[in-house]
């Protein structure tokens, strides 16, 4: 059993309390509701009526069948014929552990994400927010592995739509930080993972793009740049990712017992903990590493395949917003990624804000709020 601390364990249990837990069955199938309960109240998006936590069957690294959670909020009043349209809620990092999952503890910026999806039920949106695979379900979570949290996006509107008859088949898919890159990888692939569904296009701010340049280049050698806790924390997060995505390559075998220690504190850490930790003991990224992770072979195309973005083959409109302050994500390269897009010809969008990475969320919805209306008409 996962260790936790004192105060997770309490919300763990707390949420236990009000939320089911995935039934001890066989898996079912990608895109099939298995079960419902209630949320939360932290959870909870306020203004929301009916809203739920529910299973769904879908999949993780390589593929392999497994059941995922997710939280559905409908709008106050009666749906328009047809249903209400689907807002797809990809989240930004919280965490990687089973009491981090946004249906069980909510958003790590409550005040932010509530007033921006509050923003979407008021415009006539239901709003579909899956957890991504192993987060509150069965498993450990593949943190960044895009065409998994594609699965897992499509798989919980197939779920949803298929349910809940007041949801329409209609949807987009919208998503900040760890959840704009699993936007952007959904928007790749909503077309070809979810047959029977209506995917209009996609809504992505604070994309992390080129992520592979920079983990490529860690090791003991990396310089002790000072860094924010949340960013220490997003690598420790890759790196666990990388241990449930690729364990053949024994990624502990490269890591110090430093490295380890914190590796395995970020399993079960929720993001704001292990970030202010990380800052409070002045981690420096180079003292985790035993080894360079370049000595893996090919490992930056390893990564590329792992966390890459896709620079083609979107077949429906993409927006993309980029705060010019933004320090979360490397800014340079996600201008970068508009840019081959653009070049690419594909059907984008794109923003930039003077603003940093959360400021960008609702700094962008002037913006996106018109561009996901056009694509209902």
């Amino acid at each position: 059993m996962r260790k936790l601390s004192i105060a997770a364990a309490a919300l763990a249990v707390a949420a236990a309390a009000l939320v089911q837990q995935p039934p001890a069955q066989a898996v079912p199938a990608t895109g099939v509701f298995e079960s419902a309960g209630p949320l939360s109240a932290a959870a909870t998006l306020p203004g929301s009526v009916g809203s739920q936590r529910f299973f769904y069957g879908t999949t993780t690294v390589g593929d392999a069948p497994t059941t995922a959670s997710a939280a559905v909020y409908f709008p106050p009043g009666a749906p328009p014929a047809g249903g209400w349209p689907v807002i797809a809620w990809a989240h930004g990092t919280v965490g990687i552990g089973d009491d981090c999952a946004y249906s069980v503890a909510g958003p790590a910026a409550v005040q932010r994400d509530w007033s921006y999806l509050g923003t979407w039920l008021q415009q006539g949106y239901a709003i579909v927010a899956a957890d991504y695979a192993g987060m509150g379900s069965p498993g450990e979570h593949p943190y960044l592995d895009g065409r998994v949290e594609a699965h897992n996006v499509v798989d919980a509107v197939r779920a949803a739509s298929g349910h809940y008859r007041t949801l329409a088949r209609k949807w987009v898919v919208v998503g900040q930080s760890q959840g704009a890159g699993a936007a952007v990888s959904t928007a790749r692939y909503a077309t070809a993972f979810g047959p029977g569904l209506d995917y209009r296009g996609a809504v992505a701010t604070g994309t992390p793009a080129y992520i592979e340049d920079v983990i490529s280049l860690l090791g003991p050698g990396v310089p002790p740049v000072k860094l924010s806790g949340d960013t220490t924390a997003y690598a420790l997060y890759i790196i666990d990712g990388l241990r449930t995505a690729h364990p053949e390559l024994h990624i502990e075998s490269y890591l110090t017992p430093a490295g380890r220690y914190w590796a395995d504190r970020a399993r079960t850490e929720c993001l704001t903990p292990l970030g202010a930790a990380t800052t409070a003991q002045k981690v420096i990224g180079g003292n985790l590493f035993a080894r360079p992770l370049s000595d893996i072979p090919d490992f930056h195309g390893l990564l590329h395949n792992y966390l890459g973005l896709p620079e083609s083959g979107y077949d429906r409109p993409l927006f993309m917003g980029q705060g010019l302050t933004d320090t979360d994500v490397i800014t340079p390269e996600t201008l970068r990624f508009a840019a081959v897009l653009t070049a690419n010809h594909q059907p984008l969008t794109f923003h930039t804000y003077p603003t940093d990475h959360s400021g960008t969320v609702l700094a962008s919805q002037p913006d996106s709020l018109p561009f996901v209306r056009k694509l209902f008409g």
